[in-house]
């Protein structure tokens, strides 16, 4: 491990050398890029070059620095789900300090196979720290609360999202709440449509960017139900949902890497439920014992070989 050298992504905050951290709040941003006008991109270039410049100016002062507007720069932090430039400076000044130490380095074709675990596990772990530090407990409490009223949930995922969906299906099917998981884009137009209100969709997509995913998102609204997306913030599909639960997770450039945002959203998927299982009370946690018991019933016992 001590042989892999500190190397610096995009957007991470300035410092003395083998002491860079990663900004959650940075790594957001750069997320959300390509969803910005040009105009807010500019903004976004201010901030991820001088972050630290950013907590000692006040909206007038960064609007004259960049060249724009202040309502520019009132529609930049808007787009990023902040209520206000005041409101977005603190979460900045939280990020900055929270933010992970990257040591891990792309897997190349001429890595050993003694170098590939750690490669593997150092990005993974990171980004495992990068999603930890960007959770909302405000957002994740109202996620919670949509759920535990719910009358019906749904998952709607594509690819890799489907396989996470159908993981979330599992957990919730337990709780006595009607679930199921959707990764056909077909059948998640069809099954929207039949929700009413009160009915929650909780739609997974890494990039928030996936039409058929964000269709069905609509259509659900549409008829009153409510959607939780575990997504990219500033995405297509945080922008209509009912609550975001963000998942800034950079990809792994090279071709040989999993996909880290689908362990990033995985863990949200936990979090959720085991927040979901404390905010149901006791009677929730004899059914899950239950549930657990007819499990036990079906191992063999007594084998030790």
């Amino acid at each position: 491990m001590d042989d892999l050298p500190i190397i610096t992504p995009p957007g991470q905050i300035p410092g003395s050398p083998g002491t860079r951290r990663a900004s959650p709040l940075l790594e957001r941003i750069e997320a959300s890029f390509g969803d910005l006008r040009k105009s807010e991109r500019a903004v976004a270039d201010f901030v991820l070059a001088q972050p630290n410049e950013v907590l000692s100016i006040s909206i007038a002062e960064l609007a004259y620095r960049v060249g724009v507007s202040q309502p520019t720069v009132a529609r930049f932090v808007n787009a990023l789900g902040f209520t206000g430039f005041k409101d977005f400076k603190l979460r900045l000044a939280q990020s900055l300090a929270s933010g992970v130490p990257y040591v891990h380095r792309d897997v190349g074709p001429d890595d050993s196979l003694e170098e590939v675990a750690p490669k593997v596990f150092n990005r993974t772990i990171g980004a495992l720290m990068s999603v930890r530090n960007q959770l909302d407990a405000v957002r994740l409490g109202r996620a919670v609360e949509i759920i535990t009223r719910a009358g019906r949930m749904e998952f709607y995922g594509v690819g890799n999202s489907g396989i996470v969906a159908a993981d979330a299906q599992h957990k919730f099917f337990r709780f006595g709440i009607p679930a199921v998981a959707y990764s056909d884009p077909h059948i998640q137009g069809m099954a929207a449509t039949l929700l009413e209100e009160g009915d929650v969709v909780v739609a997974i997509s890494a990039s928030g960017r996936t039409p058929e995913v964000i269709r069905s998102c609509e259509l659900a609204r549409e008829v009153g139900a409510e959607v939780i997306a575990i997504t990219a913030s500033g995405s297509p599909l945080a922008r209509i949902a009912s609550v975001v639960l963000a998942a800034d997770v950079p990809e792994d450039p090279d071709l040989y890497a999993p996909m880290t945002s689908r362990i990033a959203h995985l863990a949200i998927i936990d979090v959720l439920s085991v927040s979901v299982a404390l905010a149901s009370g006791p009677e929730l946690i004899k059914r899950l014992e239950r549930t657990k018991q007819t499990l036990r019933d079906k191992r063999i016992r007594g084998y030790e070989g």
